[in-house]
Parts: structure tokens; sequence; C-alpha cells
């Protein structure tokens, strides 16, 4: 899935071995992404609604923030990360 080859920007080689699995760079970015879109979403809520905000209301900008976040971070390492080149996900990344 990654676009680096069809770019011109791989070379087909294998990464080294003691480089982080494609998997574990996927989720170590979502998390990180989710918690900053979170609070960025909660404060574009407080900043839209000003004195009419409710509690269930900025929870709801807050959690589509973390996951339109989570979800296009994630997406971009997939695609342009060298870890997530189909030869390296075959090779490092566990199966199961």
């Amino acid at each position: 899935m990654a676009l680096r080859r069809m770019l011109g920007y791989s070379d087909g080689e294998l990464m080294r071995s003691d480089a982080k699995p494609c998997s574990r760079l996927m989720r170590q970015t979502a998390g990180i992404f989710s918690v900053g879109g979170a609070l960025g979403f909660w404060v574009l809520c407080r900043l839209h609604y000003g004195p009419r905000i409710t509690v269930p209301r900025s929870l709801r900008w807050a959690t589509c923030g973390a996951i339109s976040m989570s979800s296009s971070t994630a997406l971009l390492v997939r695609l342009f990360s060298p870890e997530c080149e189909p030869q390296n996900i075959a090779a490092y990344d566990k199966k199961g």
C-alpha cells in the first residue's frame, strides 16, 4: 500500500533490522495524534460555540478530532513511511 515505490522514492531494499516495524509505528503515531486531535478539536469547539458550549457537545468534538487525526496520520504513515513498504512488512512485521 505504500506510495513510495510509485512516486520513485523507494529503491526496494530492506530496512535495517533494528528499525521499528510498520504496525508499531502506525500504532504509536495514531496514539499520539489522537490526543493532539482531541485537544485541538476541543479548542475549536470552545472557539466556535463560546458560552453556549455544553459538555456532551465538547466531548463529541473531541472524539471526532481524536478519531479523524489518528486515522489520517496512521494512513499517511502507512502510505509514505519506508518501514511500510511491502518488502519490509513481509520481513519484519509479526504475523498473527
